[in-house]
């Protein structure tokens, strides 16, 4: 039987009211800087999900977009590179885009290095099996 194919995801924290270019640019930066193959998933805490740039991104990269509970991204917080003091005050997590990248890439998920930040925005990669 054939192994299935790995699912890559590019996990964002953004500022609210952040667009699409912002967002975008700094994903395909992550992507580039890990050698990805590709960016299956684009995934962010699920009270932004639904934010115009992020979709926005998602619809530019052809790619689906995922918006993960808060109890989703807690526990997979032991597994985190970063930890943001800015993040952890606002949000109660150490790092929303290593967090929502882990949980969308699935139980056996494995980030491809730290985060990468910007002024508004941070994106993390992760490879695993999927939801």
């Amino acid at each position: 039987m054939a192994r299935p194919e790995a699912v890559i995801v590019a996990g964002v924290g953004f500022r609210l009211g952040t667009t699409a270019e912002e967002i975008e640019a700094l994903v395909r930066q992550a992507h580039a800087l890990h050698d990805a193959e590709r960016i299956d998933l684009l995934a962010t805490e699920a009270n932004k999900a639904n934010e115009p740039g992020f979709q926005e991104t998602a619809r530019r990269l052809s790619v689906e977009a995922v918006g993960c509970t808060t109890a989703d991204l807690r526990s997979v917080t032991d597994r985190l590179l970063t930890r943001s003091l800015r993040v952890r005050r606002a949000t109660g997590l150490p790092s929303i885009a290593e967090a929502a990248a882990l949980v969308a890439a699935g139980r056996n998920g494995r980030l491809l290095g730290p985060r990468l930040a910007s002024a508004r925005v941070t994106c993390a990669i992760a490879v695993g099996d999927g939801r």
